[in-house]
């Protein structure tokens, strides 16, 4: 009874991730060649770990175009916030992150860990192969502090989107470490706290090898650094977040991009000098509707299915400065004679801070680093440890390279507000769809507040609901950060091949 009880309960999960079939492997089983151990070598097998970031890699038998590491990514992250409205009802997986109906079996997490460890075992060739040569070379180091960059950064997206915020319980249970090719397949997940020593480790490892530049598509000090100030402020390290944040802002090798240039940020950001690392598209890699970021989020009539757009939360945050140039990438769809089209009655506004690299709608180079959120994990950072006129001047640094230099604070909070609420209003404007804001919210332990029209309140119709009356029993209405629902079921895959690694609640 057992046993047949076990397979209808795997049966359900699979139907509810639209999952064909089960090729259960544990998450360190990936296929690796053997490494040349020449600099070339090592660079090209590097070179194929960034790759993946974006390729369509094979997983369960099949290439599913709509399987890319960071599609996947910014769907689990920014699809679970305030700032993005989904329009419609669809059998993609990513609707389970704005409905909160998570599955053991959805084919988007279970695809994102796949990858993520398929990049952190490729990886780990690399520096078994560096270490046992024991080449020590400036270039070879050089893609050695890669490496150790990019499992610390891996290791840190897993954590986020599958354990609980450090703030929260750092004792809870993390994700799996994979720290080197000897780890049996079989193993537990670390805490979260554990998680948070090893990326640390890995990060200031990588920023100590890493002397040269390879462009900003490739990882460097200064990324390092930056991954750096982004764990200790998530730790709540303030100290040490102002440490590396200093020293990125510092460094003199990064500018904020003005109200001029802002608006062509994200279409060039490998040339943009406020970009610190980006994963580097080209026109090779435009995937067009099926696969690429920015098809869910904008179409041009033809160019995406543009299902998902900007809240009116985040717009009437906005609302108060229309000048700000960072409506430049919230773009209305009006009909002839003006007025903004709506679509199940939600008006849309399309975002397009994936699009036209190249004038093509659906390319993009998307930032993982970039120099305004160093000034923003600056200002959280001197926020929480009372230099409240240091945060607001991080702030206006920001705002006045936005259009708002006649809207600055000059170190005045305004009334009713702590220096945490102006920075994280900021930072909600500045970083909006760039994968921030979910963990912004519950690291902070406060409360999503989803109080608007959308199909992320499951079968409820436009005129089921008076928004204004906040009504109980949808769980996704708002969202408290002890919802066990703000992280992700670890994938069925791996608790069926790795009994040691138990599930989340």
């Amino acid at each position: 009874m057992k046993k047949n009880l076990l397979s209808l309960t795997v049966l359900a999960l699979l139907s509810l991730g639209g999952c064909k079939d089960l090729n259960i492997s544990p998450s360190d089983a990936i296929s690796t060649n053997t490494l040349i151990t020449t600099t070339d070598g090592l660079t090209n097998a590097l070179n194929g770990a960034y790759a993946l970031f974006k390729d369509h890699i094979e997983f369960n038998g099949t290439i599913d175009q709509n399987n890319m590491y960071l599609r996947q990514f910014y769907h689990l992250s920014d699809f679970a916030s305030d700032d993005i409205v989904c329009a419609q009802v669809t059998t993609d997986p990513l609707y389970y992150s704005f409905t909160l109906g998570h599955s053991p079996a959805q084919s988007n997490t279970r695809y994102f860990w796949y990858i993520s460890y398929k990049i952190i075992t490729g990886v780990n060739t690399v520096i078994d192969a560096v270490e046992q040569s024991g080449k020590s070379d400036s270039e070879t180091n050089q893609l050695l502090g890669e490496c150790y960059f990019l499992r610390a950064f891996c290791h840190f997206n897993l954590v986020r989107l599958f354990g609980k915020p450090y703030s929260v319980d750092p004792e809870s249970q993390g994700i799996i470490l994979r720290t080197n090719l000897t780890d049996p397949a079989q193993k537990k997940r670390s805490s979260v706290k554990e998680v948070y020593e090893s990326v640390l480790a890995d990060a200031e490892k990588a920023a100590s090898l890493m002397t040269k530049s390879r462009g900003v598509q490739y990882a460097s000090q200064e990324a390092a650094w930056s991954l750096l100030a982004r764990v200790n402020l998530y730790k709540e390290d303030n100290i040490k977040a102002i440490e590396y944040a200093d020293k990125v802002i510092g460094s003199g090798k990064y500018t904020l991009s003005t109200k001029t240039t802002y608006p062509n940020l994200f279409a060039n950001a490998s040339s943009n000098p406020e970009t610190i690392f980006c994963i580097a598209f080209t026109q090779v890699d435009d995937y067009g509707k099926f696969g690429s970021i920015a098809s869910m989020i904008y179409s041009d009539g033809n160019s995406g299915w543009g299902e998902e757009y900007a809240s009116s939360s985040l717009r009437d945050a906005m609302a108060q400065h229309p000048e700000d140039v960072r409506w430049s990438y919230i773009v209305p769809l009006k009909d002839g004679n003006g007025a903004i089209q709506k679509k199940n009655g939600i008006e849309i506004y399309y975002i397009s801070k994936f699009s036209f690299q190249d004038g093509l709608p659906n390319l993009s180079s998307p930032i993982m680093f970039r120099l305004a959120e160093l000034y923003l994990i600056r200002a959280e950072a001197k926020a929480k440890t009372n230099a409240v006129t240091d945060a607001l001047d991080d702030v206006d640094m920001i705002r006045k390279n936005r259009g708002l230099e006649n809207s600055l604070y000059n170190k005045v909070l305004p009334a009713g507000q702590t220096a945490l609420d102006v920075v994280l209003g900021e930072k909600r404007i500045e970083m909006a769809f760039e994968g921030h804001r979910s963990y912004d919210i519950y690291r902070n332990k406060r409360t999503m507040d989803k109080n608007y029209w959308g199909y992320h309140l499951l079968s409820l119709k436009e005129t089921d609901i008076d928004l204004s009356k906040k009504p109980s029993g949808f769980a996704n209405l708002t969202v408290p950060y002890t919802n066990p629902r703000t992280i992700y079921f670890i994938p069925i895959d791996e608790t069926l091949s790795n009994p040691l690694a138990l599930q989340n609640p």
